[in-house]
Protein backbone atom coordinates (compact mmCIF):
# COMPACT_ATOMS: atom_id res chain seq x y z
CA UNK A 1 0.00 0.00 0.00
CA UNK A 2 2.95 2.19 0.91
CA UNK A 3 4.06 2.01 -2.65
CA UNK A 4 1.20 2.91 -4.42
CA UNK A 5 0.63 5.63 -2.14
CA UNK A 6 4.16 7.06 -3.48
CA UNK A 7 3.47 6.02 -7.01
CA UNK A 8 0.41 8.24 -7.17
CA UNK A 9 1.82 10.81 -5.56
CA UNK A 10 4.76 10.99 -8.18
CA UNK A 11 1.73 11.01 -10.79
CA UNK A 12 0.11 13.55 -9.03
CA UNK A 13 3.13 15.62 -8.69
CA UNK A 14 3.82 14.53 -12.57
CA UNK A 15 0.91 15.82 -13.42
CA UNK A 16 0.70 18.92 -11.69
CA UNK A 17 4.43 19.67 -13.22
CA UNK A 18 6.25 20.06 -9.82
CA UNK A 19 10.13 18.92 -9.84
CA UNK A 20 11.51 16.09 -7.99
CA UNK A 21 12.59 18.37 -5.33
CA UNK A 22 9.31 19.74 -4.23
CA UNK A 23 7.43 16.04 -3.83
CA UNK A 24 8.34 15.63 -0.73
CA UNK A 25 7.83 19.53 0.77
CA UNK A 26 4.83 20.60 2.44
CA UNK A 27 2.32 22.37 0.17
CA UNK A 28 3.01 26.20 0.00
CA UNK A 29 0.97 28.76 -1.80
CA UNK A 30 2.80 29.47 -4.70
CA UNK A 31 4.83 32.70 -4.80
CA UNK A 32 3.30 35.19 -7.96
CA UNK A 33 6.54 37.04 -9.49
CA UNK A 34 4.51 39.67 -11.69
CA UNK A 35 3.11 41.00 -8.57
CA UNK A 36 4.38 43.09 -5.74
CA UNK A 37 4.93 41.01 -2.18
CA UNK A 38 2.76 42.55 0.84
CA UNK A 39 4.74 44.79 3.06
CA UNK A 40 6.32 43.18 5.89
CA UNK A 41 5.24 44.01 9.45
CA UNK A 42 8.37 45.89 11.85
CA UNK A 43 8.21 46.85 14.79
CA UNK A 44 10.42 50.07 13.71
CA UNK A 45 8.91 53.15 13.23
CA UNK A 46 8.58 54.09 9.57
CA UNK A 47 9.82 56.88 7.97
CA UNK A 48 10.10 58.81 4.18
CA UNK A 49 13.26 58.96 3.33
CA UNK A 50 13.07 62.21 0.96
CA UNK A 51 10.75 63.92 3.86
CA UNK A 52 13.97 62.87 6.27
CA UNK A 53 16.23 64.31 3.62
CA UNK A 54 15.02 67.53 2.95
CA UNK A 55 14.78 68.18 6.74
CA UNK A 56 18.22 67.34 7.14
CA UNK A 57 19.02 69.86 4.04
CA UNK A 58 16.93 72.63 5.93
CA UNK A 59 18.72 71.90 8.83
CA UNK A 60 22.54 72.05 7.20
CA UNK A 61 21.30 75.13 5.39
CA UNK A 62 20.46 77.19 8.84
CA UNK A 63 23.62 75.54 10.68
CA UNK A 64 25.65 77.26 7.50
CA UNK A 65 24.60 80.40 8.15
CA UNK A 66 25.79 83.93 9.97
CA UNK A 67 22.26 83.77 11.92
CA UNK A 68 23.06 80.47 13.33
CA UNK A 69 26.22 81.38 14.54
CA UNK A 70 24.91 84.66 16.27
CA UNK A 71 21.98 82.87 18.07
CA UNK A 72 24.71 80.03 19.42
CA UNK A 73 26.80 82.80 20.71
CA UNK A 74 23.67 84.85 21.91
CA UNK A 75 22.79 81.77 23.86
CA UNK A 76 26.27 80.71 24.83
CA UNK A 77 26.68 84.16 26.23
CA UNK A 78 23.69 84.74 27.81
CA UNK A 79 24.08 80.97 29.47
CA UNK A 80 27.51 81.77 30.95
CA UNK A 81 26.09 85.39 32.57
CA UNK A 82 23.16 83.86 34.08
CA UNK A 83 25.05 80.81 36.08
CA UNK A 84 27.60 83.21 37.30
CA UNK A 85 25.61 86.32 37.86
CA UNK A 86 22.21 84.94 39.20
CA UNK A 87 21.26 84.15 42.48
CA UNK A 88 22.30 80.74 43.74
CA UNK A 89 19.17 78.54 43.66
CA UNK A 90 18.39 79.86 40.18
CA UNK A 91 21.62 78.77 38.42
CA UNK A 92 21.43 75.55 37.12
CA UNK A 93 24.72 74.70 35.70
CA UNK A 94 27.63 76.50 37.65
CA UNK A 95 31.20 77.28 36.67
CA UNK A 96 32.86 74.37 34.96
CA UNK A 97 29.12 74.60 32.54
CA UNK A 98 29.42 70.87 32.50
CA UNK A 99 25.51 70.70 31.24
CA UNK A 100 26.49 73.36 28.73
CA UNK A 101 29.45 71.65 27.00
CA UNK A 102 26.85 68.55 27.00
CA UNK A 103 24.40 70.64 25.27
CA UNK A 104 27.12 71.91 22.64
CA UNK A 105 28.25 67.95 21.68
CA UNK A 106 25.11 66.80 21.51
CA UNK A 107 24.43 69.90 18.84
CA UNK A 108 27.31 68.73 16.95
CA UNK A 109 26.68 64.91 17.32
CA UNK A 110 23.85 65.54 15.41
CA UNK A 111 24.51 68.58 13.69
CA UNK A 112 28.12 66.15 12.22
CA UNK A 113 25.91 63.24 10.10
CA UNK A 114 22.82 65.71 9.48
CA UNK A 115 25.27 68.00 7.44
CA UNK A 116 27.20 64.83 5.71
CA UNK A 117 23.98 63.44 4.88
CA UNK A 118 22.69 66.93 3.15
CA UNK A 119 26.53 66.72 1.36
CA UNK A 120 25.31 63.04 0.15
CA UNK A 121 22.29 64.67 -1.42
CA UNK A 122 23.73 67.23 -3.36
CA UNK A 123 26.37 64.99 -4.04
CA UNK A 124 23.80 62.54 -6.00
CA UNK A 125 21.63 66.16 -7.27
CA UNK A 126 25.24 66.41 -8.70
CA UNK A 127 25.73 63.39 -10.08
CA UNK A 128 22.29 63.64 -12.06
CA UNK A 129 22.82 66.70 -13.39
CA UNK A 130 26.35 66.04 -14.64
CA UNK A 131 25.11 63.03 -16.34
CA UNK A 132 22.23 65.21 -17.75
CA UNK A 133 24.67 67.36 -19.05
CA UNK A 134 27.22 64.93 -20.50
CA UNK A 135 23.88 63.18 -22.58
CA UNK A 136 23.40 67.13 -23.62
CA UNK A 137 27.00 67.66 -24.68
CA UNK A 138 26.79 64.19 -26.25
CA UNK A 139 23.69 65.11 -28.29
CA UNK A 140 24.88 68.46 -29.10
CA UNK A 141 28.35 67.09 -30.52
CA UNK A 142 26.54 64.56 -32.66
CA UNK A 143 24.09 67.87 -33.93
CA UNK A 144 26.97 69.42 -34.81
CA UNK A 145 28.96 66.69 -36.59
CA UNK A 146 25.69 66.04 -38.63
CA UNK A 147 25.45 69.41 -39.66
CA UNK A 148 28.96 69.64 -40.48
CA UNK A 149 28.50 66.82 -42.72
CA UNK A 150 25.57 68.05 -44.53
CA UNK A 151 27.84 71.95 -45.16
CA UNK A 152 30.31 69.60 -46.76
CA UNK A 153 27.35 67.68 -48.55
CA UNK A 154 26.06 71.00 -49.89
CA UNK A 155 29.33 72.33 -50.71
CA UNK A 156 30.19 69.75 -52.96
CA UNK A 157 26.81 70.49 -54.52
CA UNK A 158 27.54 73.86 -54.93
CA UNK A 159 30.44 72.94 -56.93
CA UNK A 160 28.75 71.56 -59.22
CA UNK A 161 25.95 74.13 -59.82
CA UNK A 162 25.85 76.60 -62.12
CA UNK A 163 26.40 80.00 -60.13
CA UNK A 164 24.65 83.41 -61.50
CA UNK A 165 28.70 84.14 -62.74
CA UNK A 166 28.71 81.75 -64.56
CA UNK A 167 25.49 82.01 -66.28
CA UNK A 168 26.69 85.13 -67.04
CA UNK A 169 29.52 84.48 -68.72
CA UNK A 170 27.78 81.94 -70.51
CA UNK A 171 25.25 84.36 -71.68
CA UNK A 172 27.96 86.64 -72.71
CA UNK A 173 29.28 83.92 -74.85
CA UNK A 174 26.01 83.04 -76.35
CA UNK A 175 25.69 86.48 -77.58
CA UNK A 176 28.99 86.98 -78.80
CA UNK A 177 28.34 83.77 -81.18
CA UNK A 178 24.74 84.83 -81.80
CA UNK A 179 26.23 88.43 -82.66
CA UNK A 180 29.22 87.12 -85.27
CA UNK A 181 26.81 84.50 -86.85
CA UNK A 182 24.84 87.25 -88.52
CA UNK A 183 28.04 88.93 -89.48
CA UNK A 184 29.41 85.71 -91.27
CA UNK A 185 26.09 84.89 -92.73
CA UNK A 186 26.39 88.47 -94.16
CA UNK A 187 30.10 87.60 -95.07
CA UNK A 188 28.54 84.28 -96.76
CA UNK A 189 26.18 85.84 -98.94
CA UNK A 190 28.27 88.54 -100.38
CA UNK A 191 30.99 85.98 -101.12
CA UNK A 192 28.59 83.83 -103.04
Amino acid sequence: MGAEERDGGRERSRANGASALRRGATDRPRVRLDQPRAPRRTFLPEYDPEAFGRLSEKIARFLGTGRFIVWMTFTIILWVIWNTTAPGPLRFDRYPFIFLTLALSLQASYAAPLILLAQNRQDDRDRVTHEQDRKQNERSIADTEYLTREIAALRLGLGEVATRDWLRSELQDLQRDLEQQPAAAQSDERDR
